[in-house]
C-alpha cells in the first residue's frame, strides 16, 4: 500500500474540508490510492452527518443569526462544532484494515497512541458498544465502543463512509474548548456534552502541529509506503473541484 500523507495546516472553509475529503474517497475507490490527510478550519464551522435531521433537530435561525458556518458532511453521525481542534481523514481501499469495526478500531488504536506519546492517558471505549440514536445529541454527547477516551469522556468523535470499494473515515479531536455550542443551538433539551479537551487535561493551551506531528508518527506504523509532498494539497483542491458546489449549497445543508 502507497499512503500520501498530507497536513493542511491552514484552515480552510466546512465546504473545502468536506469536498477535499470526498476527493480522497473518488481517489482511494478509482486508483486504489490511501491517505491520511489532518487538516483544520477557518471560520470555524458547525457540520452535520449525512442522513441527521438537522432541521428538526437544530435551530436553523439561531444558527444564522450567530453567523455561524455549517456544512454537512459526506459521512454519518451527528452534529460536530469545528473550532480549537485538529480534524483527519483516512481514505483507503475497504480491504486495507478489514470490516467497518476493524477499521474503526485501528485508526483509533493509532490516534490514542499519538496523545500517550504527548503524556495523555488516553483509551479506547470498551467494546463491544452501540453508538447512540441520531436523535440522543451531538456527536460528543455519549461514547461508544472502540472511541478515545480522556477521563471518562469523549475525546474524538469519527465518521465513516464507504463507497465504491473505498472507505473515508474522518473525525475531530478536541484541542481546546468545548461542543458546549452544539447544545447552544439544538432543538428541545440537548444532554450534557460528554467532550474533553486536550487542555483541559493539561492545564493549558495544545497546539495543532505538536499533535499533528503525534498522529503523522503513529499512522505510520501501518503497512505500506509512506510518502509527503507539499504539493498534495494544492492537487487535492483541484480533484475536489466537482464536489465544491454541493457541500456550499445550502440545499445540500439543509436538505432535511
Amino acid at each position: 500500500m502507497r499512503w500520501t500523507l498530507v497536513v493542511d495546516a491552514v484552515g480552510r472553509p466546512g465546504w473545502h474540508n468536506m469536498a477535499v475529503d470526498q476527493a480522497l474517497l473518488d481517489l482511494a475507490a478509482g486508483e486504489g490510492r490511501a491517505f491520511l490527510r489532518i487538516y483544520r478550519w477557518a471560520p470555524f464551522c458547525l457540520s452535520f452527518g449525512r442522513n441527521e435531521p438537522a432541521l428538526k433537530r437544530y435551530d436553523r435561525a439561531a444558527i444564522e443569526q450567530r453567523g455561524l458556518d455549517t456544512v454537512r458532511r459526506p459521512t454519518g453521525g451527528r452534529a460536530v462544532w469545528h473550532a480549537e481542534e485538529l480534524t483527519y481523514a483516512v481514505a483507503a481501499p475497504i480491504g486495507t484494515f478489514g470490516s467497518l469495526p476493524q477499521t474503526y478500531q485501528k485508526i483509533h488504536e493509532a490516534l490514542a497512541a499519538a496523545l500517550r506519546a504527548l503524556a495523555f492517558p488516553a483509551a479506547l471505549a470498551p467494546a463491544p458498544g452501540r453508538g447512540s440514536a441520531l436523535d440522543a445529541g451531538a456527536c460528543f454527547a455519549s461514547p461508544a465502543g472502540g472511541e478515545v477516551m480522556l477521563a471518562g469522556k469523549k475525546v474524538v468523535g469519527s465518521a465513516q463512509l464507504r463507497e465504491g470499494g473505498a472507505f473515508l473515515q474522518h473525525g475531530s479531536l478536541l484541542l481546546n474548548g468545548s461542543q458546549q455550542l452544539v447544545s447552544d443551538v439544538t432543538l428541545g433539551s440537548p444532554p450534557p456534552d460528554g467532550s474533553v479537551a486536550l487542555s483541559a487535561i493539561r492545564g493549558a493551551a495544545v497546539h495543532f502541529e505538536e499533535v499533528a506531528s503525534a498522529v503523522a508518527e503513529a499512522a505510520m506504523t501501518w503497512p505500506g509506503d509512506w510518502h509527503s509532498d507539499a504539493r498534495e494539497s494544492a492537487a487535492l483542491a483541484g480533484a475536489s473541484q466537482r464536489h465544491r458546489g454541493r457541500f456550499q449549497d445550502p440545499d445540500w445543508t439543509w436538505r432535511r
